[in-house]
């Protein structure tokens, strides 16, 4: 983007829900991954610096949350690129109100700009195709991006689009709970945030699956005992999947690049 300049050296930090958290890219030892993670890391190999790298998304989070509980602690390192998404769990409950998300979304990138650090806003891939209600999540959905994309070409700054990413919504790109993306969903989100830097993206990174058959009856009735029920529980008594918890990494890590 004309507008974007990569900041040397690179501090990097990202808010948001469990899509940034890295939820659905789990390492072998339990720990997430995701595409946050790997983007620090693309930076890393890009420019052959060592990127400070933190991340204080928290699952469940709602956008108000992420903005009142996130955005001035993740100012408060520093960064010079600090990356927005928020919305995603608001859109999944009746009676959203997309103008508060705009205006909110506004306010945020701003604020950011205002602190002279670099905001990079991504809006989250569409899970539509596999979840209860998807259709009118989807318009939700549709007409949230259409706006967001009208701030950001405001503001003049840096978006990726994953909403409307073609090859997304397939459900190979996403996790048993179709809620979160899978490994290569993540590795194929990183991607397309380095495509919005234009940096070049990792050889070895796979960012293309292959596709998966429609699930079977039995598989969509275990699929709404193992996923759906609990989270209509959690709503129901006003809990959260992220009730207790912090952000993966509250104090910057060091990403070295890699040897190549």
């Amino acid at each position: 983007m004309s507008a974007f300049e990569l900041r040397h050296p690179i501090r990097y930090v990202a808010i948001g829900d469990s899509f940034t958290e890295g939820m659905g890219d789990e390492r072998p030892d339990g720990t997430l991954r995701g595409w946050a993670d790997l983007v620090a890391q693309g930076l890393a190999d890009a420019t052959g610096k060592t990127v400070l790298y933190a991340n204080l998304a928290v699952r469940g989070r709602l956008l108000d949350a992420i903005i009142d509980e996130q955005l001035e602690p993740a100012l408060s390192l520093k960064p010079t690129l600090l990356s927005v998404n928020g919305g995603g769990n608001d859109m999944l409950r009746p009676g959203t109100n997309l103008e508060s998300i705009l205006e909110r979304t506004r306010g945020a990138l701003s604020r950011v700009q205002e602190a002279g650090v670099q905001p990079l806003l991504l809006a989250g891939p569409n899970p539509t195709g596999g979840i209860p209600s998807g259709g009118t999540v989807k318009a939700k959905g549709d007409a949230l991006v259409a706006a967001v994309g009208d701030i950001t070409g405001d503001l003049e700054i840096a978006y990726t689009d994953n909403w409307s990413d073609p090859e997304l919504p397939g459900r190979q790109y996403w996790s048993h709970d179709r809620l979160h993306l899978g490994p290569v969903g993540h590795t194929r989100v990183a991607h397309n945030v380095l495509g919005t830097l234009s940096l070049p993206v990792p050889a070895d990174w796979v960012t293309v699956a292959a596709p998966m058959p429609k699930p079977t009856l039995r598989q969509n009735l275990r699929y709404g005992r193992e996923h759906v029920l609990p989270w209509i529980g959690r709503r129901l008594t006003g809990r959260s999947s992220g009730d207790g918890r912090t952000g993966k990494h509250l104090e910057w890590i060091e990403v070295p690049p890699r040897t190549r």
